[in-house]
């Protein structure tokens, strides 16, 4: 990207504020503009909104192509703006997934621990280990993959909602931003703030489907910004740092499948410790797995993604 002021701050911080604006606006186009009937089913409910969804990302991408500063407009090249790249794949998956599962360490440790419980109550019950038992483990471990791959929550879960996600609002806004001049620390905190705002349409499908109180669909969604927020700015962060979408995508699949870390449990006190250690190592590993020489190769003696040489 071209280091001249081709945009500037308040356009940069526009288009990212309209990007958002569309992005959960036409979640509601098939009802309030196109006046389609209501869906008969939560499936078809929502391969509308994955629709939509899909829509968005294309019109965000194709307009960040046409006001991004760029010197070339080759597909390659713009492809690698957007961070969408085929080289060091697996670097973009083991070290962020690696990373993350840190921050799970409770979580971790309360299953295993519920898992040596459940294998102490069948010893117990038949007096010993058998086969039975694991053949009972990988019956119900096919049966969990079989209704998950066929689940439309599922799809949007671990799918849908993170590719279009991390496109939009990772892959898209962080060059707008960065070209606009926003110091990366201020993308930290502008992207999130985004990204979160974007998940307030929460609040009123919460409230009205649900029956929640104004005062608890509040806390719900408060809570959910509150952890958006936060993602977020861990994932603007691989983005910036890596520049391979791959990297805040897998992340995000993985937070997502996991939901929230544990912190502690009843009468597990190791839970707990596990939970510190695993933020205390995250911490410690964050920079060094994240480090730009492990997915880029040097270009022109600059070893940071696009040219942002100032992690020195």
């Amino acid at each position: 990207m071209e280091q001249e002021t081709g945009l500037s701050e308040s356009a940069a911080v526009i288009a990212c504020a309209a990007m958002t604006l569309f992005y959960v606006a036409i979640l509601y186009a098939p009802s309030l503009i196109l006046r389609l009937p209501p869906p008969s089913s939560l499936k078809e409910f929502m391969i509308r909104r994955f629709v939509c969804a899909a829509i968005s990302s294309i019109v965000s991408i194709v307009f960040c192509s046409l006001i991004l500063p760029m010197s070339s407009r080759e597909a390659s090249h713009l492809l690698g703006v957007y961070g969408i790249r085929l080289d060091h794949i697996w670097q973009a998956v083991v070290f962020p997934i690696s990373l993350t599962s840190l921050m799970y360490a409770g979580s971790f440790c309360l299953k295993l621990l519920l898992l040596v419980e459940s294998w102490k109550e069948h010893l117990n019950e038949c007096g010993g280990f058998s086969f039975g038992y694991i053949k009972n483990l990988m019956q119900n471990f096919i049966a969990w993959m079989s209704s998950t791959s066929s689940n439309v929550l599922a799809w949007r879960n671990y799918v849908v909602a993170p590719l279009t996600e991390e496109l939009v609002f990772r892959a898209c806004m962080i060059p707008l931003l960065l070209c606009g001049g926003f110091k990366i620390y201020s993308v930290f905190f502008l992207c999130p703030i985004l990204f979160s705002l974007a998940h307030l349409n929460h609040w009123m499908e919460i409230y009205v489907r649900h029956n929640y109180s104004m005062l608890k669909a509040a806390m719900v969604v408060g809570l959910q910004l509150g952890y958006t927020v936060i993602f977020g700015s861990y994932a603007s962060f691989l983005f910036i740092r890596t520049g391979h979408l791959l990297a805040p995508l897998v992340a995000h699949i993985f937070c997502n499948f996991m939901g929230l870390p544990v912190l502690f449990a009843r009468s597990k006190g190791i839970v707990s410790l596990a939970f510190v250690a695993g933020v205390v190592s995250f911490l410690w590993l964050l920079f060094p797995l994240t480090l730009p020489d492990l997915y880029n190769d040097r270009t022109n003696n600059c070893r940071c993604w696009h040219g942002y040489c100032s992690w020195n």
